[in-house]
């Protein structure tokens, strides 16, 4: 093989003598030299230089004059040689060019010796017009594109004079620069190199991910689609897993006759008989692709000028390729750091709570991917789940993303592909989501949307994962690993961003938390010993029969409270005391009361009033009621309302009431929960000491389900589902979900058990329901909002009546 390197124009080419003696050739027995030998195929013969200073004609007879022992034949002309010498009369301009014609190696040693480089190059210049011409009218007489002689292409070549050469090289620089898919460049040049031979045809074949493989990239020209074909570089058993093993080029005058190739091309070798194969080198050495160019039986084969032609351009093209991969690499690189640069401004300048962050992330990471939509799961740790309150970003067409408020949803760590990306840690690019079996098919069910790919990668910070982000379909093909990279780097910033957040919403909800602390020192405190020794002094009475009935009221008359002591009697008539200490049942009971604040209707009152209607359910049927079960709901009614302030959960989210802050759903009822807690977490009030921490931990969330359940928002809800299941006759005692259904409607009806009461005191109720609702809707005034009517007590003369104030205490159920 000859090297790959061009020839040098400066280069001292050898005369044709010492050619043909290095080809074998010998002179004829009767002194005439011998013909010009032909090129051989593939071979380092130089004589391809002095083919192109020399002009092969038939000439007449010839006489044959030695000349300091070079044999020169002077042919026709009329030209006399008289004792080996030509007389100079007879040398005429046509003699001379008959001369050097015929004695090719007198010109050839007269221009190496005498003639400057530039004038040679002058010359050369001259015969490719005058090729060119020929072959332009050739073209136009024959209506076809005819070949040109492939002795000039070295030429062309090597002297950079061939326009059309500098044509494509120059529209493949602009493919460089403006295509940043190497495979599509590599193919460009791969077009030029197979252009530049003459060549019938070519492969392209690209090195895989894995470096084992080669890809066979050629678009079909009917369809433009990709055809992808793989082979193993170390099976060897075609000429282009050879040239990939070896590195080295392979020129074949004969594909089918090579028995190192029994698979010849790998792809459909029909026909072709020549082949050209070479491997595109990055400068580090390693393999990029390789390039098979071949000729038909009836094409000529290839020759030493056509494998240096092509090394040329490859060797020019693999390092266009390599410093353009590096221009478009670092391109990207600086638009991925403008981009990160532009989400840490924006994410960092603007915490406002962790909703906000997320949408910002999710909206970020959809365009760094060009994704269709985004979703963000966040791992709570204390129940293994993932959970997201925004997700979906994206209207399924790629544009602006969606905004509404969404539902919490939730699904265990371990579910879904992204429950697995947040157990095991590991990046999941899947392309066909339908064919991942880990992947959950419902959703895509219930909204008739389409997944087909899918991006997913865990969040960390300080190596522990706090979330997962979900990319689905990208627009425009599939992710790819590029897009794991960019992703891996932004989801640093990611980490750190949710990490502030959560610290900055632990802040916030710190500041609400001791704003409310601070409000409630302020107005309440713990019983005092004088009422604790007073109420400890009275004995529990035996029996209080009237107490079963749900019309009981005496404790409305009582000049003197002797609600703690009844409650103290309905507790030891449904529990006993033996496991409860008496000391801490007093002092609970007491504090409950002051924690009541002093209301018109939300007060210590309702309290008691709302447990006294619990105590009365449980006493019609306490075989229905587990013992824990029912503890907790008679705990729950007697604290449903602690501290209330008169106001309604929308008031305090309008007003930003700190609560509203704390808690976003449920704001009162939560905070009597949270009341009830503190109640028992203080020195000598926590009656549920002798439980088991088992039993207390199920007393405690049950007590928290029913307070939860009296806010009327889930009360219609949880009524349509126990309706349901009564209609259906489905209902069962054994299920703790319908148990706990009923436990949830039994605490509303109760919180409503003044509709039950005698005329004369529901006609009370009502009007310090009214009293209530005027105070805050004066509050309302006042903040600058206008209260709706019923609690406008300057539109009170609008209300047609009693009736229909007794009908406001029936709509607070609805």
């Amino acid at each position: 093989m000859s090297s790959s390197r061009p020839v040098r124009l400066n280069r001292r080419l050898p005369p044709i003598s010492a050619a043909k003696a290095t080809n074998g050739t010998h002179a004829k027995a009767n002194g005439h030299p011998s013909a010009s030998p032909r090129t051989s195929p593939c071979t380092n013969d130089r004589t391809v230089h002095s083919r192109l200073l020399s002009q092969k004609l038939k000439s007449p007879p010839s006489a044959r004059i030695q000349n300091g022992g070079v044999n020169m034949v002077v042919k026709g002309h009329g030209a006399h040689v008289t004792n080996g010498q030509v007389k100079p009369s007879d040398v005429s301009p046509d003699f001379i060019k008959t001369f050097l014609r015929d004695n090719p190696s007198v010109l050839e040693k007269f221009v190496i010796n005498n003639c400057r480089q530039e004038l040679v190059e002058k010359w050369l210049l001259h015969i490719i017009k005058k090729n060119q011409r020929l072959d332009r009218d050739s073209n136009s007489d024959s209506g076809k594109e005819q070949s040109s002689d492939r002795r000039a292409s070295l030429s062309r070549w090597k002297f950079s004079v061939h326009s059309d050469k500098r044509q494509m090289l120059e529209e493949l620089t602009r493919d460089i620069h403006r295509k940043n898919n190497k495979a599509q460049v590599l193919a460009e040049l791969t077009v030029c190199v197979a252009s530049g031979v003459s060549a019938d045809g070519y492969n392209l074949y690209l090195l895989d991910e894995t470096g084992r493989e080669l890809i066979f990239f050629q678009p079909p020209i009917d369809t433009g689609a990709l055809k992808l074909q793989k082979q193993n570089i170390e099976a060897g058993r075609t000429v282009v897993t050879y040239v990939a093993r070896t590195l080295k080029p392979l020129c074949l005058t004969d594909i089918t006759a090579d028995p190192r190739f029994p698979d010849g091309l790998g792809a459909d070798g029909t026909g072709i008989r020549a082949v050209l194969c070479q491997p595109i080198l990055e400068p580090s050495g390693n393999l990029l692709a390789v390039v098979e160019l071949y000729r038909n039986a009836s094409s000529p084969l290839f020759q030493d000028f056509d494998q240096e032609i092509v090394s040329s351009y490859l060797i020019w093209g693999a390092f266009a390729v390599h410093y353009a991969e590096m221009y478009h690499t670092m391109t990207k690189q600086r638009k991925l750091n403008d981009f990160l640069l532009k989400v840490t401004k924006s994410i960092f300048q603007d915490i406002v709570s962790m909703d906000t962050v997320i949408m910002k992330i999710m909206n970020f990471a959809q365009k760094l991917v060009s994704a269709d939509r985004a979703s963000l799961f966040l791992v709570d740790n204390k129940t293994n789940e993932l959970y997201a309150r925004i997700f979906d970003i994206g209207n399924g067409v790629g544009a602006d993303a969606i905004t509404t408020d969404q539902k919490e949803i939730r699904f265990p760590l371990d579910k879904g592909v992204a429950g697995y990306v947040a157990s095991s840690g590991n990046t999941l690019n899947i392309k066909d989501a339908y064919q991942d079996d880990r992947f959950n098919r419902d959703v895509d069910t219930q909204t008739g949307y389409r997944t087909k790919t899918l991006l997913c990668m865990p969040i960390y910070i300080r190596g522990s994962i706090i979330g997962v982000v979900q990319m689905v379909n990208k627009l425009n093909g599939t992710f790819n690993k590029a897009d794991e990279e960019a992703f891996e780097t932004f989801a640093i910033y990611c980490g750190l961003a949710l990490h502030h957040a959560k610290l900055y919403d632990k802040i916030r909800r710190s500041e609400q938390k001791y704003k409310v602390a601070l409000e409630v020192l302020t107005y309440h405190n713990q019983c005092t010993n004088s009422e604790f020794a007073e109420l400890k002094s009275e004995e529990i009475p035996d029996v209080m029969p009237d107490l079963q009935m749900f019309e009981f009221t005496d404790y409305l008359d009582n000049q003197i409270d002797k609600k703690p002591l009844m409650s103290l009697y309905m507790f030891k008539d449904l529990f006993g005391l033996s496991r409860f200490d008496i000391s801490h049942l007093i002092r609970f009971t007491l504090t409950v009361r002051k924690n009541y604040r002093r209301v018109p209707y939300h007060n210590w009152t309702h309290g008691f009033s709302v447990s006294h209607s619990m105590y009365a359910v449980i006493k019609a049927d306490p075989s229905r009621w587990s013992p824990l079960e029912a503890l907790s709901m008679f705990v729950a009614a007697l604290c449903h309302d602690l501290d209330h302030r008169g106001k309604n959960n929308a008031y305090m989210v309008k007003s930003a009431s700190p609560l509203a802050a704390i808690y976003s759903t449920s704001t009162m009822e939560h905070h009597h929960f949270n009341q009830t807690v503190s109640i028992l977490q203080q020195d000598g009030h926590n009656i549920f000491r002798f439980l088991s921490s088992e039993d207390y931990k199920t007393v405690l969330a049950n007590i928290k389900y029913c307070i939860l359940a009296t806010d009327l928002a889930l009360f219609f809800p949880n009524k349509a589902r126990l309706k349901a299941l009564v209609d259906e006759e489905v209902y069962s005692w054994q299920s703790k979900d319908h148990r706990e259904l009923l436990q949830a409607i039994i605490m509303t009806g109760c919180d409503l058990s003044a509709s039950i009461k005698p005329w004369d005191i529901q006609v009370k109720t009502v009007k310090v329901i009214f009293e209530e609702f005027y105070e805050q809707g004066d509050e309302e005034k006042v903040q600058g909002r206008q209260p709706i009517p019923m609690m406008d007590r300057d539109r009170a003369h609008e209300l047609p009546g009693c009736q229909h104030k007794l009908a406001a205490l029936e709509g607070i159920g609805r």
